[in-house]
């Protein structure tokens, strides 16, 4: 079937009217386009949840620290359409940056203590940018679920504690990442990636595993670290940003997984920039 794309919000809005008149749940599926099989799994939690499922395709320009990032970022509207055509969903949403923000528009939505680290640190404002474009598209949508990947481990906990923290009506989902054969996370940004360089970032993962089960056993995390960042050097890759052990609730930085933990990394291969994040099981003891 042909899936109707609509760019403004008054064409939206009158198609979420009559199903709010029927009585029908709306799930929605934020996305900046250039969709894998990870937004694609979100697509189906939705569909499995509600009876209506908004699609919604923005790259969002006040989430990009580097203009360089958001001009190459890919734009495959008509290929993303014909991937959400076997799912069934009621509405892709391809709204214009001015239709998001408007001639004269002077607010932000912030959220402190989660943002703080890791991504926060590392490109400033970008949280502010999610936080932004995640509060308008639930409002414009008025959507009774949204579902979020765990890929962005950080950006799901920032989107939960805004809807909680507003009591904005809607509930934030959490689904698991999907990743390639290889393990690697899937990511828009891996289009950029050569074959080559998509067989090293493997290696990103498979170290990431191999930390949190050495933690998990007891083995110092400052040794561990070491150790990772060592073998992606020698990977090819380029800066590492972080390869952290978090508190899973708080982001608080661990030194044993004595609480329930997650590992999260971001890490550049050939300029184009990885995160990934695992869940650690508790220490032995």
């Amino acid at each position: 079937m042909t899936v109707p794309i609509l760019r403004n919000l008054a064409d939206l809005r009158a198609l979420r009217s009559t199903w709010v008149q029927a009585g029908e749940t709306v799930g929605l599926v934020p996305t900046m386009g250039a969709l894998h099989a990870g937004h694609l799994s979100l697509v189906e939690a939705a569909k499995h949840d509600c009876d209506r499922v908004v699609v919604t395709i923005f790259v969002n320009p006040k989430q990009f620290n580097k203009p360089e990032d958001l001009e190459n970022y890919p734009r495959t509207e008509k290929d993303d359409a014909r991937k959400l055509a076997p799912y069934d969903v009621d509405a892709i949403f391809v709204p214009q940056a001015d239709e998001i923000y408007p001639e004269g528009y002077a607010t932000t939505v912030s959220v402190s203590g989660v943002t703080d680290v890791l991504e926060g640190a590392f490109r400033p404002g970008h949280f502010d940018g999610v936080a932004t474009v995640v509060a308008k598209l639930f409002m414009m949508t008025g959507a009774d679920r949204a579902y979020f990947g765990e890929k962005d481990y950080q950006q799901l906990m920032l989107v939960q504690r805004m809807a909680r923290d507003l009591n904005m009506p809607i509930d934030v989902i959490g689904c698991d990442t999907v990743r390639e054969t290889s393990g690697l996370a899937m990511s828009s940004r891996n289009l950029r990636l050569t074959p080559e360089a998509l067989d090293r970032a493997a290696v990103l993962n498979r170290q990431m595993r191999a930390a949190a089960e050495a933690a998990r056993i007891g083995t110092p995390w400052g040794n561990l670290r070491a150790e990772a960042l060592t073998q992606l050097a020698a990977a090819g890759f380029g800066e590492v940003e972080y390869f952290d052990l978090r508190c899973a609730t708080t982001l608080a930085p661990l030194e044993t997984p004595d609480r329930p933990a997650r590992l999260l990394a971001a890490a550049w291969m050939e300029g184009i920039r990885l995160i990934d994040n695992i869940a650690v099981a508790t220490i032995e003891t």
